[in-house]
């Protein structure tokens, strides 16, 4: 069992009579010769990854670089102030997607998903609307096989890596990834879920790689919030009726093309972009002396 698209795992869900997430387990199942007990209980371990990695954010850490750390608890109390624009449920999704960001880059246990630079994310997304909507446990793992889905075929298709294709493929593919988790969240149907996606995805096209110092700290932890209210939007956006005009693996490929075509500067080698600005520059030579 192999799927290369997305049009690939909807057309076997519909032939079988299975739900798209079902669909992705089971080729899981095959693939790691796993029963579908084990394949659920290991993206329940996944997940609960993640709900450890939310709970344990301590906002005394900074990173070695001292870029990073603390970013998550301001906004996390800006936003508990109420006097926010974007209100008390994106404020969480913010604020969690900060905190994940952080805890990477002052090395403490995340889950990359799809990568560590992208790993605010899932998280925040799923982690908040959990506890705002009291979703199930169960129907958030669910949502991750569907999110790893659309993963795989990104990664098969473009790349999930920052090198390789540049942030369009690590905060792209995760936004990507949960728009559509977001889109089976609310009940939506294999056209909604895959949509979701690639009107997400359409939304970071040509994201550039440039880090500071080549750390994953400037500007990727903040682009983890631009990723995870993509995600919602997109979401929506799919939800309401809203189709990409461009097929969503025909987006997928757009990626892989624009990231082939971006110059190698702009793609994790920090020799461009905001990696090469005054101010980062003097940061490179404080941290390298």
């Amino acid at each position: 069992m192999k799927f290369v698209s997305l049009t690939a795992i909807v057309a076997e869900a519909e032939k079988k009579g299975i739900p798209f997430w079902k669909a992705v387990m089971l080729k899981d199942c095959f693939d790691k010769q796993y029963s579908k007990e084990e394949s659920f209980e290991k993206m329940r371990l996944m997940y609960r990854a993640m709900e450890e990695a939310d709970k344990n954010y301590d906002p005394l850490l900074r990173s070695e670089s001292r870029l990073s750390g603390g970013d998550g608890q301001k906004l996390e109390n800006y936003f508990n102030e109420g006097n926010s624009l974007c209100g008390g449920f994106l404020g969480k999704v913010i604020a969690s997607a900060v905190k994940m960001g952080e805890s990477n880059a002052c090395m403490k246990r995340i889950v990359a998903a799809p990568t560590a630079g992208s790993c605010g994310v899932l998280p925040s997304v799923l982690i908040t609307i959990k506890n705002e909507y009291s979703i199930s446990e169960d129907d958030i793992v669910k949502a991750l096989f569907t999110a790893a889905g659309v993963g795989e075929i990104i990664a098969i298709r473009a790349s999930i890596s920052g090198a390789q294709g540049g942030c369009q493929a690590e905060i792209g593919s995760a936004s990507a990834m949960a728009a559509a988790a977001l889109a089976q969240l609310k009940g939506g149907n294999n056209d909604e879920i895959t949509h979701a996606a690639a009107l997400a995805l359409k939304s970071m096209l040509g994201l550039t790689c440039d880090p500071v110092a080549g750390l994953v700290e400037v500007p990727c932890i903040k682009r983890n919030v631009m990723g995870a209210i993509t995600a919602f939007t997109s979401a929506d956006m799919a939800l309401a009726g809203v189709r990409s005009a461009i097929p969503p693996d025909e987006v997928i490929d757009a990626m892989g093309e624009i990231g082939s075509l971006l110059p190698k500067c702009l793609r994790e080698t920090s020799t461009a972009g905001l990696a090469v600005m005054p101010t980062a520059v003097k940061i490179t030579k404080e941290l390298e002396s």
